[in-house]
């Protein structure tokens, strides 16, 4: 359940026919169209002024207890709504009920000023070469660099450090004491607070002493890309570092400089992406892998967390373990080295070890 004080509801909230219509859902019989919801909440804390939403089978107790007044669910636990609550059925109740929160609470879709600001807030430092649009938000401590632009919309949060030349589209939002150089980022693009974008790769010629290769290139950030808290993205050496349109990027999460990611790529937390190495469109890693330099992983692959990949991965394939591998192999391999432990220590002789 939310709490009004971080996110308040939409004014008005939402009637039982807006949802269903948002959801793709029937209205159940003698259900009331026009009655309205506030909020929405998990099934076991949700009060008849609530939305909650259920599809998976652990839930089920929950679901039959809940009081929730109205339920997104998926066909096969319609049923087990108990009747004081509406249950609207929908093929992907999650899906639906992301949608339907983002009404209910539009201020949870991305960070806002922490200042409660308009405009350029007194105390932070726009120099008079940077540009603008109207309706941007600048809040105190923030600085921006002369040649940085800044389209309609946008909001910069306190302590971010806009660099030099740096362009940031439309209807963005750069999280408290995030820094941005040698950086270009299209619309709708979310950073949380105290990432770091564009700062140099880890380059160096080995030697006596390592002599630091310079690093010109430059982040491109293409539009609905999210960046969690703490992640690191290096500009390029020799080719610009690229994350893809529609990008998800979790908080912790290291990406090198040469990297090229596709788009609606999933990346979670933790992860590290060492240089030049290529992700094509739709990839998922799991939390904590380890991807060596200049490998390309194929459209659509998923890698299992904490897995380390250290050679190309197919198209549409699904990889695991240390090092990296189909996952049917991986699990043999986990199979047999249970089955060895079970035998008390005897090698595959059959003698005791």
């Amino acid at each position: 359940m939310s709490d009004p004080i971080f996110f308040a509801a939409a004014a008005d909230g939402l009637t039982l026919a807006e949802i269903a219509a948002a959801a793709g859902a029937s209205l159940p019989d003698g259900a009331d169209p026009e009655r309205r919801f506030s909020g929405a909440a998990s099934l076991e804390s949700a009060g008849p002024e609530h939305l909650a939403y259920m599809d998976n089978a652990r839930y089920g107790d929950a679901l039959t207890a809940t009081r929730a007044g109205v339920c997104l669910v998926s066909p096969r636990f319609a049923a087990r709504c108990p009747a004081t609550t509406v249950a609207l059925v929908s093929r992907d109740p999650y899906r639906a009920y992301a949608a339907l929160l983002g009404r209910l609470h539009p201020d949870a879709l991305r960070p806002g000023s922490q200042f409660a600001v308009r405009g350029v807030a007194s105390g932070a430092h726009v120099h008079p070469e940077a540009r603008l649009e109207d309706g941007v938000t600048v809040d105190p401590g923030a600085v921006v660099g002369p040649g940085a632009e800044i389209g309609a919309g946008t909001v910069i949060g306190p302590n971010a450090v806009i660099g030099p030349g740096v362009r940031i589209g439309r209807d963005c939002a750069i999280g408290a004491g995030t820094t941005l150089s040698h950086a270009l980022l299209g619309n709708r693009v979310i950073i949380h607070p105290g990432a770091r974008l564009g700062q140099d790769g880890f380059g160096f010629a080995m030697g006596a002493s390592h002599l630091k290769v310079p690093q010109v290139g430059r982040v491109i950030v293409q539009d609905d890309v999210e960046i969690g808290a703490n992640t690191t993205i290096d500009r390029g050496a020799s080719r610009d570092t690229v994350i893809g349109e529609g990008t998800k990027i979790d908080n912790l999460v290291q990406i090198a400089h040469n990297v090229v990611i596709g788009r609606h790529c999933v990346i979670v937390s933790g992860v590290g992406i060492s240089g030049s190495t290529t992700l094509e469109d739709y990839v998922v890693l799991g939390g904590q892998v380890g991807v060596v330099g200049h490998l390309r992983i194929g459209r659509g692959a998923q890698i299992a967390g904490s897995s380390n990949v250290n050679r190309d991965v197919p198209p549409g394939s699904r990889w695991g373990g240390t090092p990296a591998k189909p996952v049917r192999a991986w699990f043999r391999e986990l199979t047999t080295l249970a089955r060895l432990a079970e035998r008390g220590g005897k090698d595959l002789s059959g003698e005791d070890t």
